[in-house]
């Protein structure tokens, strides 16, 4: 298993970071939120996770180990593979999602794309006993279903600047893409970073 993997940043796409480790670029899948802290030509250390399947080898990437063994922990309920667990976390926090399988909090797990009101009811019941106690020192404050950064916007302008874009780029995508996030949190939901990665990705590419 690779645990960890140290270097340079070589390059970013939306859904994918290359670190150079030993001459050689391991492309490591990451959430939008771990994408947003690297830059390319700056050293970075992300822990990662092997997902050996009959046709490939993917490796995924998290900022820290208590994302990863997270994402590996999620997998162990039915219906979750790597993609949606990495969904979940880009969603919410390792912690808000222990607070809300804790809690039975359905709504924060129909917040993540993917997972509708009878899936939220199995995951419930499948990961109580499996993720274990909130361990973050500002658990009161966070409230369940906390996003992992700020707020969608800060999340999405970081991600961008963090794949070349200059701020006023960057600032122009996020506007164009916030009627769909305004629609989500109107429904009580968190707005899903990564479908609005995309979509500002497309509005940032019809522009040039």
């Amino acid at each position: 298993m690779i645990a960890f993997v140290s270097g340079p940043v070589a390059a970013l796409a939306p859904t994918t970071a290359v670190i150079e480790v030993g001459g050689i670029g391991m492309a490591v899948q990451c959430a939008p939120n771990t994408l947003a802290g690297l830059r390319i030509g700056k050293e970075a250390k992300l822990a990662t996770s092997l997902v050996v399947r009959e046709d490939s080898l993917t490796l995924y990437g998290f900022a820290d180990d208590d994302e990863r063994q997270t994402f590996e922990l999620l997998q162990t309920a039915s219906g979750v593979g790597p993609r949606l667990a990495q969904a979940m976390l880009a969603t919410h926090s390792p912690d808000a999602l222990r607070i809300a399988v804790s809690t039975g909090d359905e709504k924060a797990l129909t917040a993540v794309s993917g997972i509708g009101k009878k899936g939220a009811q199995k995951l419930l019941l499948e990961l109580k006993d499996r993720l274990g106690e909130p361990v973050g020192a500002h658990i009161g404050q966070q409230g369940i279903g906390t996003a992992v950064s700020s707020s969608w916007r800060d999340q999405l302008q970081a991600a961008l600047i963090g794949l070349g874009y200059a701020t006023r780029e960057a600032d122009e995508a996020v506007s164009a893409v916030a009627p769909q996030a305004e629609a989500a949190i109107a429904e009580g939901a968190q707005p899903p970073v990564p479908q609005l990665l995309r979509a500002a990705l497309q509005t940032l590419n019809r522009a040039r």
